[in-house]
C-alpha cells in the first residue's frame, strides 16, 4: 500500500429535532471526510464526528494535524498493509480522531484491493441488527419516540439515555416499557452522570426496571471500586467513555469488566478489532457504540459491526443516529427493515459518496 493522494472536507448536516447530549445541545452535526488514494487508484474514505466535548477538535485543528505532520508520515511511503501504515504514526502522541480516520480509510483501500467489502473480508454477515438510542427528553416524549421507531423500523432493542435524575430515569424506563411492550430489550446509558458512590444503587434501580445493561452509570476507573460495582451489579457494566484503547480495555478486564464499548469512529477499525480480540480471550463482550455518525459514517462503522461474532456481541449495533438527520452525503442507503440493515456488497464505499452534497453542506 502506497498512499499517493488525499483530501479533507467538512460538512454540517441538520437534525430532524434538537438533540440533548450529556454535555451539549445540538440541532446539527459537524463532520469531517477524509479520502486516501493509493498508487493503484483505490480510494478509501473515513468520517470523523467533530464535537468539542467528544473529540476535542475543530475543523481548523483537525486540518492542521493532518497537514502539519500526520499525512507527511504516510504519503508516498510503501507499506505492507494497514498495520505497517499505522506504525508510521506511532511517534505522534494524541490525535486520536485523525489517526482513526487514517486507519479507517486505509482499511477501505484494503477492501478495494481485495475486491471484498470489509464485513466479508473479516468473516461477517451483511445483515446487521440495530439499536435505537433515545436521547434525553421528558419521559412521555421518550416513550412516544420509542413506540414510533419500534413501529416504523421494527427495532427490538432500545438504548435509553439516562442522567436526568433517578426519579426521572425511572419514569422514563416505566413509560418506555409501557409504550413498546415486554419483548423489546432495554438498556440504559447515564453518561457518567451519577457519583461513584451512587453507581451501584442506580444500576440496581435500572436493572429492577428492566435494563439489561448499565453503561457508564458513573465515572469509571479500572480500580477496586469498579470491580465491586461489576461484581454487585447483576447486569453488565458497559465501559464506554474511558475505554478508548486496547490498553484501557486490558486494565478494565483485569478488574473484572464483562462489557466494553468499541467505536470505530472514535478509535478506528484496528483498535476496535484489538479490543474485541482481547475481550473474546477474557470471556467479555463488546458493543459497537454510536458516534452520531451520518449515513456515510454508519456504513463505514457497520463494516466492523457486521463482523463481531454473535457470542461476542453485547447488544445490537447502535448505528441508527443517521435516521434522525435530515440531509446526507451519500447517494443511497439501505433501508432498515425489522430492526436490521443489509450492508451493500461493494467494497468501494467511496463510490457511494454524494460529492455534490459534500459541497452543498460544506463548512
Amino acid at each position: 500500500m502506497k498512499i499517493t493522494d488525499w483530501s479533507l472536507h467538512f460538512y454540517e448536516l441538520p437534525y430532524e429535532r434538537e438533540v440533548v447530549w450529556a454535555n451539549a445541545v445540538e440541532s446539527a452535526g459537524l463532520y469531517a471526510l477524509l479520502t486516501l488514494t493509493d498508487e493503484t487508484g483505490a480510494q478509501g474514505v473515513a468520517e470523523g464526528t467533530i464535537k468539542s466535548t467528544w473529540t476535542g477538535v475543530s475543523p481548523r485543528s483537525l486540518a492542521a494535524s493532518f497537514e502539519d505532520f500526520l499525512i507527511a508520515k504516510v504519503l508516498g511511503a510503501q507499506c505492507d498493509g494497514v498495520a505497517a501504515l499505522m506504525k508510521r504514526l506511532d511517534g505522534v502522541p494524541e490525535n486520536r480522531l485523525a489517526k482513526a480516520m487514517i486507519d479507517n480509510a486505509a482499511w477501505q483501500i484494503e477492501a478495494c484491493r481485495t475486491g471484498q467489502p470489509l464485513w466479508k473480508l473479516w468473516g461477517g454477515s451483511p445483515l446487521v441488527e440495530l439499536t435505537w438510542a433515545i436521547t434525553r427528553q421528558p419521559p412521555a416524549v421518550m416513550a412516544a419516540e420509542a413506540a414510533d421507531v419500534c413501529t416504523r423500523y421494527g427495532f427490538g432493542t432500545l438504548k435509553v439515555k439516562g442522567g436526568q435524575g433517578l426519579a426521572t430515569d425511572l419514569v422514563a424506563m416505566r413509560e418506555i416499557r409501557a409504550a413498546v411492550g415486554d419483548k423489546v430489550i432495554l438498556y440504559v446509558d447515564a453518561n457518567s452522570y451519577y457519583k461513584r458512590a451512587e453507581g451501584l444503587s442506580y444500576t440496581h434501580a435500572m436493572r429492577d426496571s428492566g435494563a439489561t445493561v448499565s453503561e457508564d452509570p458513573c465515572p469509571l476507573q479500572p480500580d477496586a471500586e469498579f470491580s465491586a460495582l461489576q461484581a454487585g451489579a447483576g447486569i453488565p457494566i458497559l465501559v464506554d467513555r474511558t475505554c478508548t484503547s486496547v490498553l484501557d480495555a486490558a486494565h478494565y478486564l483485569e478488574k473484572g469488566a464483562t462489557a466494553l464499548s468499541t467505536k470505530t469512529g472514535r478509535i478506528g477499525y484496528s483498535e476496535s478489532k484489538a479490543i474485541s480480540a482481547l475481550a473474546a480471550e477474557q470471556g467479555a463482550r463488546v458493543a459497537l457504540g454510536l458516534f452520531a455518525e451520518s449515513a456515510l459514517g454508519t456504513l463505514i462503522s457497520l463494516q466492523y459491526g457486521a463482523a463481531i461474532p454473535p457470542a461476542l456481541r453485547l447488544v445490537a449495533a447502535e448505528q441508527t443516529f443517521y435516521l434522525g438527520i435530515r440531509e446526507q452525503v451519500i447517494t443511497a442507503m439501505p433501508p432498515v427493515k425489522n430492526g436490521h440493515i443489509e450492508l451493500p456488497g461493494t467494497p468501494d464505499i467511496a463510490k457511494l459518496v454524494d460529492w455534490e452534497g459534500v459541497k452543498r453542506f460544506a463548512v
